[in-house]
């Protein structure tokens, strides 16, 4: 590529791969970088905020966030998982 060093394992995120963040921690496994660009969204999505942009999710306590990596863009889909277990 024109800008961008060879890496062999850029991204290793496979699709349906599912992770479940506790006390707003990054899962272990999750990309650090990533993270970066996930995790202010799902703070924020379990301390209670919803409906972010305007509408856009069918589910408003979700977000569909991508990794801040323009050579290897990967989307992610946030929702909250209720817990009734209390």
């Amino acid at each position: 590529m024109k800008y961008e060093n060879p890496i062999l394992h850029a991204c290793d995120i496979l699709l349906g791969t599912e992770f479940i963040s506790i006390n707003c921690e990054m899962p272990e496994g999750f990309c650090a970088s990533a993270w970066e660009s996930v995790g202010p969204y799902a703070k924020r999505l379990a301390n209670g905020e919803e409906n972010f942009f305007d509408g856009w999710m069918k589910n408003k306590k979700s977000a569909m966030i991508s990794c801040n990596d323009g050579f290897r863009p990967v989307s992610f889909y946030l929702e909250v998982i209720d817990d009734d277990r209390d």
